[in-house]
């Protein structure tokens, strides 16, 4: 974390100086701004958080609660989610709270007592080196408060209007949206506020899709599931391990324990429904959840001391065909202006813990297109990209969620009755274990476009691949010896990265090809950096250049690298010297641990951690041109 630049501050750091135009905390609404978020949920607070961060960029955010969320449904964080959550600040923060998920434990119908079940089998919940971080379990209310923490300490102060229902939007040239307040004392009093972009991030029942006309297809698979978050007394041995139980007769269990030690979540299989059955003419109660609970469990005890949370529902897979308002077959000059993300898009079942997590990579996509867009960086063609990259991960998901959903609601085979239709349980560890990538979000892949290129020079870091995030490994910072993760200094800053991986060449000399690369970058005119910072910005403002040695951080003396790594920044003029890293020999070689060519390349990142290029150390104008396709020079504004 760097701070002081501008001048020693008392205080904590994570709290920044308010602008002037900072979000009054309470009160009307503004009449103009540029971009509303409706929905205060994990994806409306993951954009508005990464908004946040760009004061010149005026948010609004509403919600139709009454306040913020106190108890969530969602508690799931995926491997690639808490990555996420490090670009905004509070990693550390989970990962002190929440229930770590290390292992997974699989149960089978005893074959000596059908009745019964038996562990069958114990696995690493995700594979080694997939991430430096772990799958965690956190109530989503706290991950709210985590992101509404880093709102109110950025220098917009932003935070959400509580008490505003939609009514409707009117798309022109900007949106205008009409809201009501759900208070039944301030009835009919309306308010309107003109947005140039509005993003829908309003659940399943979303306002905003309605209002764009676009229905979510797919249907429901007739099975109804129970959820509660119980405190209990049980001898089941793996309470406190998530499991997945399949009993011969009385139906599936999936065990999550929560955080703080003693609070359990069950998701307990209930009947299957009829074809034109609602779950809610069931008229299912928490004694009915409990008693299906303890069958399943049998010959195990279950106790229930307090139920936190319950709720019941039916499993379903339902996704939109597009993820903004441009109609289908509409020319590239139609520029969408209203988008939906998360539920609002794409919905399914709970089980696989997906739903949270992928609603929240929608919103990290999006952020950065918006910002940089309305900071005149690119082009609002690059905003035809969320629906794309996004739709097909959701399509992923859908197609994901009703195998495993179907895998899951299966009864297991039984050996005395081989015609009966069933799962075999080991077949479904085995699926659980094939689809770990999937599940810990690292498996989202997006095809070539205008910013991911294509994998003419993949060889030369295998383990970083084009269109995936950036696998993150352990370096050493080599200013101040400090060990640390690379991908921790790629922040939710909307800077692009361009990180040079050098090759054995003294860095120090200035003919060497990372020397070559920095002139380049520092002095040509077609040079990105130079090409597309604004004059007087801070040279790493846009595109932060950042390099990773081979050698010792021992064997190289900072001062003597290029200036381009040193840059003065500032109102004092200092420098950064936080830009150069070399191999930690004590937790991995970088260049071995993701197959980094020794001959070196530069590796393009994204604002959102995808990895968007991959070149050779010396290709300077491949590195310009990829830049030139998506934006523009300082002195444009197109947005």
């Amino acid at each position: 974390m760097q701070f002081h630049l501008n001048g020693f501050r008392p205080g904590d750091p994570a709290v920044a100086d308010p602008v002037d135009s900072a979000a009054p905390r309470a009160g009307a609404l503004p009449a103009e701004v540029d971009v509303l978020i409706v929905g205060s949920g994990p994806t409306g607070l993951t954009l508005a958080t990464q908004l946040a961060a760009f004061p010149q960029i005026s948010t609004c955010i509403v919600d139709q609660k009454t306040g913020p969320l106190r108890l969530g449904q969602a508690d799931g964080i995926a491997c690639r989610t808490m990555e996420m959550f490090e670009a905004f600040g509070f990693s550390e923060k989970v990962l002190k709270e929440a229930y770590w998920v290390n292992e997974t434990t699989f149960w089978k119908p005893d074959p000596a007592q059908r009745g019964h079940i038996t562990r069958s089998g114990r696995i690493q919940d995700t594979e080694e080196g997939l991430s430096e971080f772990p799958h965690v379990i956190l109530n989503q209310a706290r991950i709210h408060d985590f992101f509404l923490e880093v709102m109110r300490n950025s220098p917009a102060r932003l935070e959400p209007h509580y008490g505003r229902r939609l009514v409707d939007l009117q798309i022109g040239n900007s949106v205008v949206a009409r809201l009501e307040p759900v208070d039944a004392g301030q009835a009919g009093q309306p308010e309107t506020i003109r947005a140039r972009y509005v993003v829908g991030c309003d659940g399943a029942r979303s306002t905003v899709r309605k209002s764009l006309g676009q229905p979510l297809h797919g249907d429901s698979a007739n099975q109804a599931w129970g959820v509660m978050d119980v405190l209990a007394v049980s001898d089941f041995p793996d309470i406190r391990l998530k499991s997945v139980v399949h009993s011969g007769n009385e139906g599936n269990i999936l065990i999550i324990p929560r955080e703080g030690g003693y609070l359990v979540r069950l998701y307990i299989e209930l009947d299957q429904l009829k074809r034109d059955e609602r779950i809610t003419n069931r008229s299912i109660t928490v004694p009915d959840l409990i008693a299906a609970a303890r069958r399943i469990l049998s010959p195990h005890t279950l106790e229930v001391k307090e139920v936190a949370w319950w709720s019941v529902y039916e499993i379903g897979q339902r996704l939109c065909d597009r993820f903004d308002d441009v109609p289908a077959g509409a020319p590239e000059s139609r520029l969408p202006r209203v988008f939906i993300a998360g539920d609002a898009c794409h919905t399914h079942s709970p089980k696989a813990g997906q739903g949270m997590n992928v609603s929240m990579a929608d919103a990290f996509n999006l952020g950065w297109k918006l910002a940089a867009v309305l900071q005149g960086r690119s082009s609002p063609a690059l905003l035809h990209s969320y629906s794309g990259e996004r739709r097909a991960v959701a399509q992923e998901l859908i197609e994901f969620d009703r195998a495993f959903a179907a895998m899951f609601s299966a009864p297991p085979k039984d050996p005395d009755n081989p015609g009966r239709e069933g799962v075999d349980p080991a077949e479904f560890q085995n699926y659980f274990v094939r689809q770990g990538r999937f599940t810990a979000g690292t498996a989202v892949h997006y095809r070539p476009s205008a910013i991911c290129g294509e994998p003419e020079h993949q060889l030369l870091a295998t383990g970083l691949v084009i269109g995936m995030r950036f696998h993150s490994a352990p370096v050493i910072r080599l200013s101040d010896a400090r060990p640390m993760h690379l991908g921790h200094a790629l922040k939710a800053d909307g800077r692009w990265r361009l990180l040079a991986f050098a090759d054995a060449e003294d860095p120090a000399n200035p003919a060497s090809r990372l020397g070559r690369l920095c002139d380049f970058l520092a002095t040509r005119d077609s040079s990105p950096v130079r090409r597309y910072t604004p004059a007087g910005a801070d040279i790493d403002s846009v595109i932060d250049v950042r390099a990773v040695l081979q050698h010792s951080h021992r064997n190289v003396l900072p001062t003597q690298l290029p200036a381009l790594l040193l840059p003065l920044k500032g109102r004092h003029g200092l420098r950064d010297y936080e830009k150069v890293y070399c191999p930690d020999p004590a937790r991995g070689d970088i260049f071995d641990l993701r197959g980094i060519s020794r001959r070196g390349c530069v590796v393009i990142v994204r604002p959102d951690q995808f990895v968007a290029q991959i070149l050779p150390l010396d290709s300077c104008e491949a590195i310009a041109r990829f830049f030139d396709q998506f934006m523009l020079p300082a002195t444009q504004n197109a947005s």
